[in-house]
């Protein structure tokens, strides 16, 4: 079901009665959904391919060309933005050396992620990630001297990445936001694995993790020309799900309500409402089949994350040395990039930050009632905020992909929706900020004990 925009935006008139302001992040949003340049993607991505190779395992001391050189001048780069805000981004590497694996790390070898701290003026600690990759690779993964432009995969995400923070650092917002470059995504997954496992270690609370990696084809090896959709991938359940939540699933349903597939629906709302001729099409997997991409690493430490991505992926540019067989021309130059259609997924990326970054934490301990009863009644913890206006109620039928109905409750935490039958329905709950942005949407995960 698509959001409705009139329904959207009615809604709010109705809540700005009871003191609700849409305003400010209402303008916010719209101004965000057209501020992303395709010239500046334009040239971000030929600096990044004129790197020739950034390979994991290359040159790391010419100035010019390899990994290095690349690292260097993406974190130069985000140093830039920063003044330009006024110093508002910490600017720093986070590395490890990864031991030789005897398959695509062929000796040991420093993987260094690049990354740009935005930090939130009320929750510092809590952090929506958006992410791109630095390296690029050929047909042969090891293979790092060759030419090995990775325009669409993924400079086009790295691009982006840097874009957004131009674009976001213009603002201030409550939760942290994290702008980063991840390498060693095509030996393993190893700048995110680097990250996810410092991010644990030093008690992050991530909110969010946009993973994007390749957002720049339009062609599609399908035969296919669109700039009108995207895709959104997202696993249905966390991988720390415990065997007892795993059991609860069978009777009480969430199999499709994991943190990263309510993520994926945010992603999909906003993008619905704000962007102009591009749908969302969420695809139930956790990436394309049998692949993989840097949110993984993220997900695999309980994390929630999506990878955000073109529709349609032509694969004789994705891993392939550059040359002509049969006619057919092989190879991720950047003539298959399309500038106007990476602004736009970036600006999906930056409206989904500044939504998230601009609203209040999530209601924890979100519980449910309702066995052989008429209503259905939802119980959760308050959350910890002034600037929470108060909490919204979501439901929809079992075999929906989107929520279909909301009902703002106001500052209580405990409500009973009358004659909506429990069985018909799925459940969430999401706190409000004064500013109208939302949080992400909890769905219920235990029973309101009977003498409460």
């Amino acid at each position: 079901m698509r959001f409705n925009k009139t329904l959207f935006i009615t809604l709010f008139l109705g809540l700005g009665a009871l003191g609700y302001s849409q305003s400010k992040i209402d303008k916010i949003l719209i101004e965000i959904s057209t501020a992303t340049s395709a010239k500046n993607i334009e040239n971000d991505i030929k600096t990044l391919v004129n790197f020739g190779t950034r390979h994991t395992l290359s040159d790391t001391v010419s100035t010019t060309r390899g990994i290095g050189a690349a690292r260097r001048w993406v974190k130069s780069n985000f140093e830039r933005t920063s003044q330009n805000c006024n110093n508002c981004l910490e600017v720093k590497y986070l590395g490890d050396v990864v031991k030789a694996d005897g398959r695509r790390i062929v000796t040991d070898t420093k993987v260094v992620n690049v990354l740009a701290i935005q930090r939130g003026t009320k929750f510092p600690n809590s952090y929506v990630i958006m992410s791109g990759d630095i390296d690029s690779r050929v047909s042969n993964p090891n293979n790092y001297t060759s030419i090995s432009p990775g325009a669409n995969d993924n400079a086009t995400g790295l691009a982006g990445t840097l874009e957004a923070a131009r674009v976001l650092s213009k603002y201030k917002f409550p939760v942290s936001i994290i702008y980063v470059g991840l390498s060693g995504e095509e030996q393993g997954l190893y700048g995110g694995k680097i990250m996810a496992k410092y991010a644990k270690e030093n008690g992050w609370n991530i909110i969010a993790v946009l993973n994007n990696d390749m957002i720049g084809n339009i062609e599609g090896i399908d035969g296919v020309i669109d700039n009108s959709t995207f895709r959104i991938f997202s696993e249905a359940i966390s991988m720390k799900t415990t065997d007892k939540e795993r059991n609860s699933m069978r009777y009480f349903g969430g199999e499709v309500d994991g943190p990263s597939r309510q993520l994926a629906r945010y992603v999909a709302n906003l993008a619905t409402n704000y962007m102009t001729n591009l749908k969302p099409m969420m695809v139930y997997r956790l990436d394309r089949f049998g692949r993989g991409g840097h949110h993984r690493p993220f997900n695999d430490e309980g994390f929630t994350g999506v990878r955000i991505m073109e529709t349609h992926e032509n694969y004789n540019r994705q891993h392939q040395d550059i040359r002509v067989e049969n006619g057919i021309k092989y190879g991720d130059v950047i003539e298959g990039v399309n500038f106007d259609y990476a602004a736009k997924l970036t600006a999906v990326n930056c409206l989904t930050l500044a939504s998230l970054a601009s609203a209040p934490l999530a209601p924890n301990n979100v519980m449910i009632a309702g066995v052989v009863q008429p209503s259905t009644r939802l119980k959760w913890d308050k959350v910890d905020d002034e600037n929470v206006i108060g909490y919204k109620v979501y439901w929809r039928d079992t075999t929906s992909p989107q929520w279909q109905f909301s009902r703002f409750v106001g500052k209580i935490t405990d409500y009973t929706l009358k004659n909506i039958v429990i069985d018909n329905y799925l459940f969430g709950v999401a706190s409000v900020s004064k500013n109208g942005a939302e949080s992400l949407i909890q769905f219920p995960r235990k029973l309101i004990p009977k003498e409460m």
